[in-house]
């Protein structure tokens, strides 16, 4: 059985959380949880808090009834999401555009271990 959490629009670069949620792919969600908040990173706080939903999302659900202790993480996806569109001065009075990029972060937990 699988289990999701969605967190959309998050402030920051889809690269940037990409490269802490590779590392948490395949993880019991235990250590999963115990890594993510070693990691000094903000994207790191933003896959935790997005992690723990799905745990409580798995723990809540009367359909799926499991707990903590069962689930994997089965994927984690990091989406591209819209940019915000803002103008910085440049040279000879012009305007410069600045793309500050936008991601929705997507976890999947399973209750089976993920087979590679």
């Amino acid at each position: 059985m699988e289990v999701q959490a969605l967190t959309r629009n998050t402030r920051m670069s889809p690269k940037k959380v990409r490269e802490v949620a590779r590392q948490i792919q395949g993880r019991k969600v235990t250590a999963a949880v115990d890594l993510l908040a070693l990691i000094p990173r903000k994207s790191a706080r933003l896959l935790l808090k997005t992690l723990k939903s799905a745990i409580a999302n798995a723990e809540n659900n009367p359909k799926v009834n499991l707990t903590a202790d069962q689930l994997w993480v089965h994927r984690a996806l990091i989406e591209n999401g819209s940019s915000l569109r803002r103008f910085k001065a440049g040279p000879r009075g012009t305007a410069m555009p600045r793309h500050k990029k936008m991601s929705h972060i997507r976890i999947v937990l399973s209750d089976e271990a993920k087979k590679n």
